[in-house]
Formats: structure tokens, sequence, C-alpha cells
């Protein structure tokens, strides 16, 4: 047990480091997360904005700007946690596969994945909350950082399938921007708030946004929508797994993992009758 526990300690500790070493995703987390959102507040007019919550039918009017607030949090700390998964993974994917055909248990280090993802994530979520808290205080602060919570940790699942399947960096950078564009923008309350469309319903952020709105503005429960974005993490980190396991894959032959393996059969007297017969 102290074995596993060490190995497991070992390999959160060196993912942490990992993320600790990305001075690019620090920056965006303490500078980016609180200028995008102020951004938000400052250029949208307090106009109060229809929107919709689809799991009561509920409509309620916010302020514009404290509505578009929280799609701009939501963006930012998304974005954010799948780069920097994406980065680690990406990164250390050569580094992951020697540790596996070593002898590293495979387990270990996709859990330790997980646990620097959702410490990662709690991080900026909790960040993303209280940045926006001196604008307008929220109805529901702990429910709104832990919708942010379960947004961030879907994305940070991406980028580990990105991080383990796309072969350029580029690749992967595009593929999660891209991701996030889509997904937040047709979520903006300025573009889809008084209607609510089929499709929109199975973007990753929608439930996201829709328990944020009402942790934020109101004192409904959010937990279908909770319920909604445990799915999609669920999805995601299955999907997750799976693109690890392929990438820190043995590729090695048989003969060449396998160090008991038996040596080929060698026949002396076809070899004496080839030798005799040149033909």
């Amino acid at each position: 047990m102290r074995r596993h526990l060490a190995l497991f300690a070992t390999a959160t500790r060196y993912h942490l480091v990992e993320h600790a070493r990305n001075r690019f995703a620090m920056f965006l987390v303490v500078l980016y997360i609180p200028t995008w959102v102020t951004l938000c507040y400052a250029n949208v007019p307090d106009k109060p904005t229809p929107y919709r919550l689809r799991d009561t039918g509920r409509i309620l009017a916010p302020p514009g700007n404290e509505l578009t607030q929280i799609s701009g949090a939501i963006n930012a700390v998304t974005l954010i946690t799948g780069f920097m998964m994406f980065a680690a993974t990406f990164a250390g994917g050569r580094f992951d596969r020697r540790l596996v055909m070593a002898g590293y248990p495979r387990t270990h280090l996709a859990l330790a994945k997980i646990t620097s993802l959702a410490l990662a994530s709690a991080a900026v979520a909790a960040y993303a909350t209280a940045v926006m808290r001196p604008a307008w205080p929220s109805r529901q602060p702990l429910l709104l950082a832990t919708v942010l919570f379960g947004d961030a940790m879907t994305y940070g699942a991406l980028g580990v399938i990105f991080g383990s399947l796309l072969r350029r960096e580029v690749e992967g950078m595009f593929a999660m921007l891209m991701t996030s564009v889509i997904d937040i923008a047709l979520q903006s309350p300025l573009a889809n708030s008084g209607v609510d469309s089929a499709f929109v319903r199975f973007l990753p952020s929608w439930s996201a946004m829709q328990a944020a709105v009402t942790a934020g503005f109101s004192d409904d429960s959010v937990s279908a929508y909770l319920m909604v974005q445990l799915a999609w993490f669920t999805t995601t980190a299955l999907l997750a797994l799976l693109a690890f396991h392929h990438r820190t894959r043995n590729a090695l032959p048989k003969a060449v993992r396998s160090p008991t393996a038996p040596l080929p059969h060698h026949d002396t007297r076809t070899t004496a009758r080839r030798a005799a017969d040149p033909r």
C-alpha cells in the first residue's frame, strides 16, 4: 500500500511541477482572468437581459454586463485549464511513455493527472469567482465556484485528449481554441438570451452557463445542471484515459518486450543441408 501511495504522490508532484513551470499559464491565470471579466463588465450595458432557465422555465432578467461577465469567466476558466492540461500532456507524453515502458504503473500516472487537474481547476475557479465578487455579489457564490470547477474539469479532460492524440502543438492549440469559441460564443447571453435552441443544449458549457446564471441571480437549485456537467466530465475523462492509454502503449515487439521470451528454434540439420547444397 505504501508503495502505491508513494508512486501516486511522486507522479502527482511531477504533474504539479509541470503546471507551475508553465509561466504563460500562470500569467493567464493572474492577469487574463481579471482583465477579461472586467472588460466584459465595463463594456456591456447594464440593461436587463432576459435569460431562460431550461430546468424550471423561469426567465431571469439580470443586468447585461453581469450576465456577460459570467460567460466571460466560464470562457477564461475553461480555456486556461484546457491549455494547461494540453501543454502538460503534449510536452510530457514521451516521458510518460518511457515511465510506462520502464514499469511505472499506468494507473498511477492517470490518477495523478486527474488529481492535478482537480487541484488546478479548483484554484482557477475559486480565483475567477473571487475576481467577480467586487463587481456584484452573486446569490450563491459557492455554487458558482462549483459550476466553474466542473466546466474547467471537462475542458481539462479535453486538453488531455488533444494532447494525447494530436501530433503537433499548433493543432492542439487550434482545436482547443475553436472548441471554446464555438461553445462559449453560442452561450453568449447577448446572442442567445431569450431563446434556447436544441443544438446549444448539446454543447459542453450549456449546463455550466445555465447553472452559473442560476447561482448568480437566484436561490434555485442547480443540481440538475450539475448532473449534466458531471455526465460531460465523465465522458471526456473516459475518452482522455483511453487516449492516454493509447499514447503510452508499448510499441516494441513482443520478443523485445518480454525478457523471458524463448529464443527462436534453430534446426541444425536444415542449416547443414542448405550449406551442402548451394542450390
